[in-house]
């Protein structure tokens, strides 16, 4: 038997399959066909399997299973709050300056200093002051004895008639009056001319005068016991004066004058700010002006990583600010310990509703995706993710504003969330 040969294969698909039957007996050529056609028939039914099975696949079916506690949305107590922000402002900023002028002998506080109320801060040149109130006290005590009052009695106790120019004009007048009687019975028996009678009556007119003009030199000398009063007072005044003290318990933000310095009347001398109360300074839209009421409750967010405090509104402006088309307001902030400064600021949430009723889920129920918040929602048996819009933020609850509606169920706990067929595990969870 001769075997083919195989330099005469020619490099086609078909004869990596087939070899040549040139030269090659009947009775191999007839195994190699029927081996060949088995083949074919082979591939065909295996083809053909294929196909049916492709035709007859039924599509996947999502078997997940989701088990969890549910929250059935409901309409919940939400105190209706608008955000704004602002800053802490002293209670009071006093600028001290001086009544008086002088030189500046001593500088009694300085910048930053804690002042309590009254407690000195600069001392003036008091020498010429102290030379005045010396002299007004000369010129009272003179007035006072040119109508016979003594030292320590008071100007109240004194009676113009008793005073001694009075009760001597008055002596002199009762004299004259006496002379003009007896005139009177010496001319009836005509013991004296009618010219010496008219010259007593005159004589008393003139003494009468005299207590008159005695009583009004008097009354007078009371009057500059006054005006002499008053001097005194004022140099009394110019001498407490020359002392600068604090108007009320604060601290002193800035100092404006040094020692040896002459400073002129109503010169600033120091800043003083009112620190153990400050007052926060805001403004709502203009859309919240008729909803914002005295006593309403404002929760500040501090910086600084200070807890928050909770105050109340004090104050509210009777205009809306034109530029911004806001409305200003303050709130009392306590600060007792001097642990908040001046100009903070502060982020507050002013309630104007407490009881307002609102849509409010439980934060563990929310989930971010790619910047996106959303809730897995219970639909038809099967869990789904559900885009929100969100709100504020009240403890442990969130607004939501759309994407749910009152009476839609959610899993409690967002993070177990994962699209499938719910299962529960617990009890649904209820407001």
């Amino acid at each position: 038997m001769s075997a083919y040969n195989s330099s005469s294969l020619v490099e086609t698909p078909s004869d990596f399959l087939i070899p040549p039957i040139v030269n090659m007996p009947a009775l191999r050529i007839f195994k190699i066909l029927l081996l060949s056609q088995f083949s074919i028939m082979l591939a065909l039914s295996l083809g053909c399997e294929s196909d049916d099975k492709a035709v007859n696949q039924e599509p996947r079916v999502n078997t997940t299973v989701v088990s969890g506690a549910l929250h059935v949305v409901a309409l919940e107590t939400l105190p209706y709050t608008v955000r704004t922000q602002g800053s802490l402002v002293a209670d009071e900023v006093a600028t001290i300056g001086t009544k008086v002028a002088g030189r500046v002998v001593k500088i009694l506080a300085d910048l930053g200093d804690q002042v309590p109320a009254g407690s000195p801060l600069l001392q003036l040149d008091s020498t010429e002051f102290q030379l005045q109130v010396s002299q007004s006290e000369a010129q009272l005590t003179q007035s006072r004895s040119a109508v016979g009052l003594k030292p320590g009695d008071p100007l109240e106790s004194l009676n113009p008639d008793n005073a001694p120019p009075v009760r001597e004009a008055r002596a002199v007048w009762e004299e004259a009056k006496q002379a003009v009687e007896r005139a009177r019975s010496l001319a009836e028996r005509d013991a004296i001319s009618d010219t010496e009678l008219d010259f007593a009556e005159a004589a008393e007119r003139v003494a009468e005068a005299k207590l008159a003009s005695a009583q009004n030199g008097v009354r007078e000398k009371i009057a500059l016991i006054g005006v002499a009063q008053a001097q005194l007072g004022l140099a009394q005044e110019r001498l407490r004066e020359a002392t600068i003290y604090a108007p009320f318990g604060g601290m002193v933000q800035g100092r404006q004058v040094a020692e040896g310095s002459l400073v002129q009347t109503g010169q600033t001398l120091f800043t003083i700010v009112r620190v153990d109360r400050l007052r926060f300074r805001a403004s709502v839209p203009e859309r919240y002006a008729g909803q914002l009421k005295i006593g309403q409750q404002v929760v500040l967010k501090l910086e600084q990583n200070l807890p928050q405090q909770q105050v109340t509104v004090t104050r509210i402006s009777p205009t809306i600010d034109l530029a911004s088309r806001s409305l200003m307001f303050e709130a009392q902030v306590p600060n007792e310990n001097g642990s908040l400064q001046t100009g903070l600021f502060a982020e507050a949430d002013v309630v104007l509703d407490p009881e307002a009723k609102q849509i409010a889920v439980p934060i563990q129920s929310i989930v971010r995706f790619a910047g996106v918040d959303k809730v897995w929602k219970l639909k038809d048996s099967v869990i789904v993710d559900q885009p929100v819009q969100l709100g504020r933020k009240v403890g442990q609850r969130v607004q939501v504003l759309s994407g749910i509606e009152v009476g839609d169920s959610i899993l409690l706990d967002g993070a177990l969330g994962r699209s499938g067929k719910f299962q529960s595990s617990v009890e649904s969870e209820k407001n």
